[in-house]
C-alpha cells in the first residue's frame, strides 16, 4: 500500500503547479507600489541647506565676518573666510556649544565693537585693516601651550583657529582645491553642509 501511495503522489505532483497558477490568475493583480506612491518634488541639498543665522546679534555677526576677512582673506584662487561662509557656520556651531564657549564668543565680539566705537567712532565691521589691526594686537603674540589668562586674548586665539577650520573644511575651499588639481583636492565631497 505504501508503494502505491508513493506512485500516485508522483503522478499528481506535476498537476499541483497548474492548479495554483489557475487560482492565481483568477485573483486581481495589485498595481506596483511605485505606481501608487505619491510624487514628491526633490531639490539638491546644497540648494535647500542655506544657513539661517540665529545665535549672534547682527553687530556681533558683522564683527565676526570682518574678523574672518582679516584672519583668512581670499588669496589667488583660494576662497577666504567670507567666501566660505565661515561666520555663518560658526553662528551655528557656537549656538550648539557649551555656555562657557558661547559667553567667550559673545563677550569677545562685543568687546571688539565697544573698542572700535571708543577709538574710531564706528563698529568693528566698518574699520579698515590698519584700524582693526590696532585692536587685534594679541593675535601677533607668540603661541604657547597654556591658554591665555586674558579672556579677550583667549577669544582671539580660539576664533582664529575656528575660522581657519571652518574655511578649510567648507565646500567652497574643497571645490577650489579640486579645481587646481593640487594635493588639497583629495577630500572632494567631504565638507560641512550648512544647517538651519
Amino acid at each position: 500500500m505504501k508503494r502505491r501511495r508513493f506512485v500516485q503522489s508522483l503522478i499528481a505532483a506535476p498537476a499541483v503547479p497548474a492548479v495554483l497558477i489557475a487560482q492565481d490568475s483568477a485573483r486581481p493583480v495589485p498595481p506596483p507600489i511605485a505606481a501608487t506612491a505619491p510624487k514628491l518634488e526633490t531639490a539638491m541639498a546644497d540648494d535647500a541647506g542655506n544657513t539661517v543665522t540665529h545665535f549672534f546679534s547682527p553687530p556681533q555677526l558683522a564683527a565676526l565676518r570682518k574678523l574672518g576677512d582679516i584672519i583668512l582673506p581670499s588669496i589667488n584662487s583660494a576662497p577666504g573666510a567670507a567666501e566660505a561662509n565661515a561666520a555663518e557656520f560658526l553662528d551655528f556651531l557656537i549656538g550648539q556649544s557649551l555656555e562657557e564657549r558661547q559667553q567667550l564668543y559673545r563677550s569677545g565680539l562685543d568687546w571688539l565693537n565697544t573698542q572700535a566705537e571708543k577709538h574710531f567712532k564706528k563698529p568693528f565691521a566698518n574699520l579698515d585693516t590698519p584700524q582693526a589691526g590696532t585692536l587685534l594686537g594679541p593675535l601677533r603674540e607668540a603661541w604657547t601651550f597654556d591658554p591665555p589668562a586674558d579672556p579677550f586674548t583667549r577669544f582671539l586665539r580660539e576664533v582664529k583657529q575656528d575660522i581657519r577650520t571652518a574655511t578649510l573644511n567648507s565646500r567652497e575651499w574643497v571645490t577650489a582645491a579640486g579645481a587646481t588639481g593640487g594635493r588639497r583636492g583629495g577630500g572632494i565631497g567631504l565638507y560641512w553642509y550648512p544647517l538651519d
